[in-house]
């Protein structure tokens, strides 16, 4: 659908995925260069034309819309670090990896980062993500101050958590909080930041020979570390993996070396994938191999390791392009959130994806604390696995329309920022403050302006 560009802003034609590279689909993109010019072409935009798009990490396909006009802003690159109150106001433009570039040596971490810093400022807040702090700080939205909106209709609106005593005004904030673009386009947030004294994080890492122990051990470690993540061999029927918990180390226990920059920060991509692999590097064989050799080279007991912040939280950044290891037909992350109660889903889904041939190298489980208010924010109090597969394993699709149905009546949900292919039902069956996003929604964005592949599939109207 082509919409009527202000005076200034062209538009390019192109070919959109998600990290995930299924379901592409052709979309004009422009990149408007301020909210004057933002603001105009909203007003000017028809019902489901436009959505937001960051860096285009979103696994699946949230920030894309068939035919329709894909707005980026790297023109909203404003940052601003206020030490004395532990916060960083930015454009919604600014990846996390810019802004760990300014805070980290000025003695500051992100309050939450998921398992990439290439992800913008806006998509952050979009998705809500979490990070291996949940079952302490919660996701991202937890920690967001203020920020600005342009809305539906053209308005720029400034929201806060509390609303400032207006009812509608934190509705609207909460609404967008994990909203997925749908309310409109977050132009700037203030959030706040975990001071820090070094660059290092102290980690413990321990293996477990089977999945019932390593979940023990994670339940366990909630109350010990700010910081946890497991690794499981997805091949191995006892489930065995590897527990990572760490906390930020002080200066004063760094090595003498060390103490003189103790807040050194310079992450660098070390390697690029092919930017060709026809059939994908991923199948049994190699994925075998390859959880054998991570498997084993995890210290049995290793206390306090340090290590720097880009192998702790973001060890794929390491590599460019990792995604292309799936080859043409691209891979799918199948993420879930479980309460307690249903933690048996964890071994079923591994045992799911064996039995169908689905190779997994990249299974990841993390601990829940409590939801914050957002309707559409992923975590609840619980379990969260998350597991690349190849997409064109036979079958299985059929086996991940199974696994909803368990995940659904066990009161839990999907991660709307990886999802790629669940239906309308499973949606509105999983996340039951939909309503309560709907409202607000519909105040923001009346005819419907922001649109979405994911919303025309899910249903989110």
């Amino acid at each position: 659908m082509t919409i009527p560009l202000p005076a200034g802003l062209t538009a390019e034609t192109k070919t959109l995925s998600g990290w995930g590279r299924t379901n592409p689909v052709s979309a004009q993109v422009i990149q408007p260069s301020s909210v004057e010019q933002l603001q105009e072409l909203i007003r000017g935009a028809p019902p489901r034309s436009l959505i937001a798009r960051g860096l285009g990490r979103s696994y699946g396909d949230a920030a894309q819309l068939k035919d329709g006009t894909v707005i980026e802003l790297p023109a909203f690159n404003r940052i601003e670090l206020d030490p004395a109150s532990s916060t960083v106001t930015a454009g919604a433009g600014v990846s996390l990896d810019q802004i760990l570039r300014v805070i980290v040596p000025a003695g500051f971490f992100l309050p939450v980062t998921p398992g990439t810093r290439n992800v913008t400022v806006g998509g952050a807040i979009a998705a809500d993500v979490h990070g291996k702090n949940h079952h302490v700080d919660g996701s991202f939205g937890n920690h967001v101050q203020r920020l600005l909106l342009v809305d539906g209709t053209g308005t720029l609106r400034e929201l806060t958590p509390s609303g400032r005593g207006s009812f509608d005004e934190a509705e609207f904030f909460w609404a967008t909080v994990g909203g997925m673009g749908l309310t409109g386009v977050i132009v700037e947030a203030t959030f706040s930041l975990i001071p820090i004294t070094s660059s290092l994080i102290s980690v413990d890492t321990t293996r477990y020979r089977d999945l019932e122990s390593l979940m023990a051990a994670m339940v366990e470690a909630d109350t010990k570390y700010r910081y946890s993540v497991a690794w499981v061999d997805s091949l191995d029927p006892k489930g065995r993996g590897v527990l990572t918990c760490g906390d930020h180390a002080p200066a004063e226990a760094l090595p003498k070396s060390q103490q003189s920059n103790p807040l050194y920060y310079d992450p660098k991509a070390l390697a690029s994938a092919p930017p060709f692999l026809p059939g994908g590097l991923l199948n049994k064989f190699t994925v075998r191999a390859f959880n054998e050799a991570w498997y084993r080279k995890a210290p049995k007991h290793g206390v306090g390791e340090l290590q720097a912040i880009a192998p702790f939280f973001h060890p794929l950044d390491g590599v460019q392009d990792w995604n292309r290891i799936y080859g043409p037909a691209g891979f799918l992350q199948y993420q879930f959130a479980v309460p307690n109660e249903a933690a048996h889903l964890v071994p079923r889904t591994l045992e799911a994806l064996r039995q169908v041939g689905a190779p997994s190298f990249l299974t990841v489980l993390k601990r829940f604390g409590p939801s914050n208010p957002a309707p559409l924010s992923f975590p609840i109090p619980g379990w969260t696995l998350a597991a690349d597969v190849p997409a064109a394993v036979p079958g299985l699709l059929e086996v991940l329309d199974q696994l909803d149905e368990e995940v659904a009546a066990a009161g839990g949900r999907l991660y709307l920022a990886k999802d790629s292919r669940q239906a309308r039902e499973m949606f509105l069956r999983s996340y039951k403050q939909y309503s309560e996003w709907a409202r607000p929604s519909r105040l923001l964005d009346p005819l419907a302006v922001f649109y979405s592949s994911i919303r025309n599939r899910a249903g989110l109207h």
